[in-house]
């Protein structure tokens, strides 16, 4: 094995839940004001995951006093606490951008029976 791809085994993170688009996540994150630091919480659905080793990413979308709000994190970065899965969705695409056109009761995801 190569020096760089030993080096990335290390630097993955091995403690996050399986999760997948459609499902819907907190995301607990380290966030550093000055020499202050506190833990904010990101819960939305899960719009896309972009695999691949540690380069790996995904992206929340949730809606925030009726604006839309979506944010790309890196899944093995260290600003990540941790993940929480809240419900896993039934969804029959790995990208949900159209969920960005829809508003209200449409823009729900029906949850997965039985897991």
């Amino acid at each position: 094995m190569d020096l760089l791809k030993k080096i990335e085994i290390e630097q993955m993170r091995l403690d996050l839940p399986q999760f997948k688009s459609g499902d819907t996540v907190k995301v607990h994150l380290r966030i550093v004001e000055g020499e202050k630091e506190r833990i904010q919480v990101f819960q939305g659905n899960v719009i896309r995951i972009n695999r691949g080793g540690i380069d790996a990413s995904f992206t929340v979308r949730k809606v925030s006093d009726g604006v839309g709000v979506e944010r790309i994190l890196p899944l093995h970065s260290p600003i990540i606490e941790r993940i929480e899965l809240v419900s896993q969705g039934k969804v029959r695409r790995s990208r949900l951008y159209y969920l960005r056109k829809l508003k209200g009761k449409s823009a729900r995801i029906k949850p997965k029976t039985g897991w």
